[in-house]
């Protein structure tokens, strides 16, 4: 969206040459098309390889870890709860940040369009004015769809569009989606019987290369050395073999449980499209029905994982 760009180079070029910061993290256009990328810009001279369009998927937040310069960073509502939850892990300094928030409106779902144009060779994606349709180009084709229809899943089901923490806007706030059944598919899930609970994550991991694309994008993944790579106790193993696969996943997803803000980075940059995130939904459906809680709304409240009430349920304990 042109708007958003110019002024988030705007914004980027006045804080470096003010000296607000030493740094800013934004995105620019990746190399490929639907896939941008992020970018940290030191010189204001730079500050035009800055670029925002709805194909901006990845969280920014994995930049922030152990940071200890001034740094600028673009936040979606998602990535601001990212954000919050840095710095109540003491992962980030929030005096040493400059929140640039960017109402957001969904991230396009590129699998879903590459499904749309059945294969074909897609060389550029152009958005229209106002971001409710974008045009996909290729050798032989164009083709114009609507934004709405080609959402991300997490994306299609968000709450929470518009950033919780912030120094700056690029614009307007934009109206929050109202009555979205974010969990339905979870409860489809939790009805069945446990012998096809166990078979559908069976099937969803069946082409995991354990790559660990899903660990990698994700914020929450900042441990030095994750359990993965543990030897001395060796965790988990280092084969494809579905127990260890399964193992890895559901761990994962439990060292999330309170924390995930369903970004969405984790599926994004899976490249066999495993459906990443119903391991953590789960979790994040318990978390509010549970404790009331979802995760990087305040800066005054800590996970619940993270602290101990009398009045917690224990309705598991016998």
């Amino acid at each position: 969206m042109i708007e958003y760009t110019e002024k988030i180079r705007e914004i980027a070029k006045k804080l470096l040459e003010e000296g607000t910061v030493d740094a800013f993290i934004g995105y620019k256009k990746g190399s490929v098309p639907m896939m941008n990328e992020p970018v940290l810009v030191r010189d204001p001279a730079d500050v035009d390889v800055l670029h925002w369009d709805s194909n901006c998927g990845l969280n920014l937040c994995n930049y922030l870890t152990g940071r200890t310069d001034k740094v600028g960073i673009l936040a979606t509502g998602c990535n601001s709860r990212n954000i919050v939850t840095h710095v109540i892990e003491n992962q980030a300094d929030r005096e040493r940040l400059y929140i640039v928030g960017v109402p957001c409106t969904g991230v396009i779902n590129h699998r879903a369009v590459k499904r749309a144009v059945k294969g074909r060779e897609i060389t550029e994606v152009v958005e229209e004015p106002g971001g409710e349709r974008f045009t996909v180009k290729g050798p032989g084709y164009e083709e114009t769809f609507e934004k709405a229809d080609f959402l991300q899943l997490n994306c299609a089901t968000c709450r929470h569009r518009n950033p919780v923490e912030y120094d700056e806007l690029v614009a307007e706030e934009v109206p929050e989606q109202q009555a979205v059944q974010a969990f339905k598919d979870v409860e489809k899930i939790e009805q069945m019987e446990p012998q096809k609970k166990w078979d559908f994550f069976e099937r969803a991991i069946s082409s995991c290369i354990r790559c660990y694309a899903c660990r990698n994008a994700c914020p929450l993944c900042y441990c030095p050395t994750c359990f993965v790579d543990e030897s001395k106790p060796q965790w988990v193993g280092k084969s494809i073999d579905p127990a260890d696969t399964m193992t890895f996943h559901f761990l994962r997803a439990y060292h999330c449980a309170g924390r995930c803000t369903d970004c969405g980075a984790c599926e994004r940059a899976c490249p066999v499209g495993i459906p990443v995130r119903q391991f953590t939904k789960k979790l994040n459906k318990d978390c509010i029905e549970l404790f009331d809680w979802e995760a990087g709304l305040s800066l005054d409240s800590r996970p619940p994982l993270d602290v101990y009430r009398k009045e917690d349920p224990n309705d598991f304990i016998r």
